[in-house]
């Protein structure tokens, strides 16, 4: 897909079976007033000065039941409390979407490092209860 599919969100009914995605870090002029009552963001509030949570919740609600993602995130998006930001990650972690996080080196994007993130949501309909 090419283009902006964050606010013209389509194919609105897609339900992914592999996401692979490495959204802009930390964007802070996203557009958060066009999408604050998003029926995508249900795991949290949206700051307005930090898209990293709307792009990781938008990749979810695009996943399929059984389907995997993986993403990469700047490190500080895993601890950091900006902006409601700790409560969407919670969220997110206590609704057992997040299998495991990789800590990058910096060298793969030398201004900061990185954390890959990985939701497998067939985990549960392949036998692992866990």
């Amino acid at each position: 897909m090419h283009g902006d599919t964050f606010h013209a969100d389509g194919p609105k009914d897609l339900q992914a079976a592999y996401v692979l995605a490495n959204p802009p870090f930390n964007d802070s002029d996203w557009g958060q007033p066009r999408v604050e009552e998003d029926v995508r963001c249900r795991y949290g509030v949206l700051p307005a000065g930090n898209a990293n949570f709307a792009r990781v919740q938008h990749l979810l609600h695009h996943l399929s039941p059984t389907g995997i993602a993986g993403f990469v995130l700047a490190n500080g998006s895993m601890s950091s409390p900006q902006a409601g930001e700790g409560d969407t990650r919670k969220a997110i972690v206590e609704a057992d979407l997040v299998d495991c996080m990789v800590a990058l080196t910096p060298s793969p994007h030398r201004s900061l490092g990185s954390r890959t993130t990985r939701s497998d949501r067939g985990r549960f309909a392949a036998g692992d209860s866990r």
